[in-house]
C-alpha cells in the first residue's frame, strides 16, 4: 500500500519560490514516520482534480496526504476534494521547526506560510463535509509521527477490508442473536464478501493432504512449541490428523483467495475433530476467525492484522472475578486464541471437548502477556454496524491454571467491571471480541471515520451516566444521517 503526499501552493509566486516549495515538502515528506510517494507540487484545479482522480484508481494507493505549503486557494480544490474517494489526512506542518528571528524578511514569509494555507484549506474541507483527519505540528515531533502512524494503519485496514473474502465452513451457531448480520450491507459498507462453503469441501481438502507434508508439519510444530508427549508417542496419530485439518484447511483458503474464515461445532460434517491447532496457527498468520459462524469478528480480525502485525486475537468474555478491589475478566474460548498474544512458549496439548461430539482436538495452550491493550466488538444494529472498544490491563492470571487447558488471558478493564460490563450490554455489543495490545483507540478511531461507521469508547473517563447520553445521542444523529 502506497501513501500520496501532496502539496498546495500556486503559480502566483513564480519558479524560484515554487522550486524552494518543492524542495521543502520533499524534505518533509522524507521525516514522515513511513514511506510515501511524493507528488509535484499542485496549483492549479486542474492538477488537483486529476491527481485525485488517480489516486482513486490506483488500487496500491491507501490513501493521500495534503500540506498547504504556501497559501493555496482553497477554491482550487473543491473539485478534487469533491472526487477523491480515498482516506485524507490534512497535516498541518511547516518546513522548520524553529523560525529566524533575526533574518525574517517577506519572502520568508510568502515562502513559509502553511499556518495561513493550511487554515484556507481546512474551511475548504469542512465546507465539503470532507471526512478527514488532521494532525498539526511538525513532523519530528514523535506525538505527530505516531498520529499519522495510527491513519496510515487505519487506511491499511480500510484497503484490506474493501477486498476481503471470507468464508463460512457452514452456518452460525443455532438460536444466537449476535452472530446474525446483514452480508449485503457489509458488503456496502465495508467491501467485504461473505459466503458459505460446505463443511464437506474442507473435508475433501482435508483428506487429499499427503502424508510427507503432514510429517512434515508434525516436526514444525514439534520444533516451535512445547509439544505434550503423548502427542509424540501414543496419540501422535491426533497430532498429525491436526496437521492434516492445517494443510487442507491452508490450501481452501489460499486457493479461494480467502484471507477470513469461520468454523462451527455445530458443523463438522466429516471433520474427526473441531479445528483447534490450524485456526490458531493460521491466526498467527494473519487470518481473521470467529467462532460458532460468526463473520462479524472474523472480519473485525483480519482487518486489524492488516493494520499491525501479531498481538491481536479472537477472544471471549468468559468469567469474571469479582473480589472487591480485585475485579478480573478471564477470556478464553473452547480452543481459538491466537498465539501472537502469547506471554511464552505454546504448549501443544490434547484434551477431551465436551462440545462438538468429535474426537479430543489438539491445541496450543498458553497464558496472555500483560499489557494495555483493547477489546473490540462488532454488533449489527439492524440500522447500522456499531463497534464498541474497551480499554484494559492485560495482567498476568493471579494463581496458576493448571486445570484450564486453553489457551487464556486476563485483564482488568477500564474504568473498572462494573462500568465496563454496564456499558458493554447497555451498548449491546457482542460475546465474541478481538482482543488487541497492538492497536489502540486511535488507529480504531480514524478506522471508524474511514468506514463511516459508529464507534463507542469505554475507556478510564467512562461513567454509566456520559456512555449513556452518548448512546442517546448517536441513535439520533445515524439516523438523521441517513436521511429518508
Amino acid at each position: 500500500m502506497n501513501i500520496w503526499f501532496l502539496t498546495g501552493s500556486q503559480g502566483l509566486y513564480g519558479e524560484d519560490t515554487l522550486r524552494q516549495v518543492a524542495e521543502q515538502s520533499q524534505r518533509i515528506a522524507a521525516q514522515l514516520p513511513m514511506p510515501v510517494e511524493w507528488k509535484p507540487v499542485l496549483t492549479d484545479a486542474a492538477a488537483i482534480r486529476r491527481v485525485m482522480l488517480e489516486a482513486n484508481a490506483d488500487d496500491s494507493c491507501g490513501g493521500v496526504i495534503a500540506w498547504m505549503h504556501t497559501f493555496s486557494p482553497a477554491k482550487m480544490w473543491i473539485a478534487g476534494l469533491d472526487a477523491l474517494r480515498k482516506p485524507l489526512l490534512h497535516l498541518h506542518t511547516q518546513a522548520d521547526v524553529e523560525l529566524p528571528w533575526s533574518s525574517i524578511d517577506m519572502d520568508f514569509m510568502n515562502l513559509n506560510q502553511a499556518a495561513h494555507g493550511d487554515r484556507e484549506f481546512g474551511h475548504v474541507q469542512t465546507r465539503l463535509g470532507v471526512p478527514r483527519k488532521t494532525v498539526a505540528g511538525h513532523v519530528s515531533d514523535p506525538y505527530v509521527a505516531e498520529r499519522v502512524l495510527s491513519w496510515t494503519r487505519a487506511a491499511a485496514g480500510l484497503a484490506e477490508v474493501r477486498t476481503l473474502r471470507l468464508a463460512r465452513f457452514g452456518d452460525n451457531m443455532r438460536d444466537v442473536a449476535v452472530t446474525e448480520g446483514d452480508k449485503v450491507e457489509a458488503q456496502l459498507r465495508f467491501g467485504v464478501s461473505v459466503n458459505t462453503y460446505g463443511v464437506n469441501e474442507l473435508v475433501e481438502a482435508v483428506d487429499a493432504a499427503s502424508e510427507g507434508d503432514v510429517t512434515a508439519l508434525v516436526k514444525e510444530y514439534a520444533e516451535q512449541y512445547r509439544v505434550a508427549p503423548e502427542l509424540l508417542g501414543e496419540r501422535n496419530e491426533s497430532l498429525r490428523y491436526a496437521a492434516r485439518i492445517e494443510l487442507g484447511l491452508r490450501g481452501f483458503l489460499e486457493a479461494g483467495g480467502f484471507k477470513a474464515f469461520t468454523t462451527n461445532f455445530e458443523d463438522l460434517g466429516g471433520l474427526r475433530q473441531l479445528p483447534g491447532l490450524a485456526v490458531q496457527r493460521l491466526m498467527a498468520d494473519g487470518y481473521g476467525f470467529g467462532g460458532e459462524g460468526d463473520w462479524k469478528t472474523s472480519v473485525l480480525l483480519r482487518t486489524l492484522k492488516a493494520m499491525k502485525p501479531g498481538g491481536t486475537s479472537f477472544m471471549e468474555d468468559y468469567t469474571y472475578h469479582l473480589t472487591p478491589g480485585e475485579e478480573l475478566i478471564l477470556g478464553a474460548h473452547m480452543l481459538e486464541v491466537c498465539p501472537s498474544i502469547a506471554a511464552g512458549t505454546p504448549s501443544c496439548e490434547i484434551h477431551p471437548l465436551s462440545i462438538g461430539g468429535r474426537e479430543d482436538p489438539v491445541r496450543l495452550v498458553f497464558d496472555a502477556a500483560p499489557g494495555p491493550g483493547i477489546t473490540i466488538g462488532l454488533a449489527d444494529m439492524g440500522d447500522r454496524f456499531r463497534l464498541v472498544a474497551n480499554e484494559i490491563d492485560v495482567v498476568p492470571p493471579p494463581h496458576p491454571l493448571p486445570a484450564l487447558p486453553v489457551a487464556r488471558a486476563v485483564w482488568r478493564p477500564r474504568p473498572n467491571l462494573r462500568t465496563s460490563a454496564e456499558a458493554w450490554l447497555t451498548a449491546g455489543a457482542p460475546h465474541h471480541t478481538v482482543l488487541s495490545t497492538v492497536v489502540g483507540v486511535e488507529e480504531l478511531t480514524d478506522l471508524a471515520d474511514m468506514l463511516g461507521v459508529e464507534l463507542l469508547v469505554i475507556d478510564a473517563d467512562t461513567t454509566p451516566r456520559s456512555f449513556a447520553k452518548e448512546l442517546r445521542w448517536n441513535q439520533a444523529y445515524y439516523r438523521l444521517a441517513q436521511g429518508l
